[in-house]
């Protein structure tokens, strides 16, 4: 985003103005938003807008994307930083057929 920043010639204003207050979008208040949405959307368990990053990489690694882009995207050097991002849900594991299950004519 610094990068379109300064491709646009470091325009002046504010890029992500905030509604409540019409200055500028803090970093506290962007994550006070976070939680409080959280909340009346009745989620119970601690959540940040971290998990947003985790749900991005897992989304697209269970759609199909390549590891290697999704290391791209993380911004990641090393792949094993990527893997701690790679999570699995539960109706994809259950979606898994074992061979076992192609055994007596199934």
């Amino acid at each position: 985003m610094t990068e379109y920043w300064f491709q646009c010639g470091r325009p002046r204003g504010i890029l992500f103005p905030s509604s409540w207050t019409g200055d500028y979008l803090t970093k506290d208040s962007v994550i006070q938003f976070f939680r409080e949405s959280a909340k009346r959307a009745g989620i119970q368990k601690h959540v940040s807008t971290h998990c947003l990053r985790h749900s991005f990489a897992s989304h697209l690694f269970e759609s199909g994307c390549d590891v290697k882009y999704i290391q791209a995207l993380l911004g990641h050097r090393d792949p094993k930083s990527t893997e701690v991002y790679l999570h699995v849900s539960n109706k994809t594991l259950l979606g898994i057929r074992s061979p076992f299950d192609e055994m007596g004519g199934e």
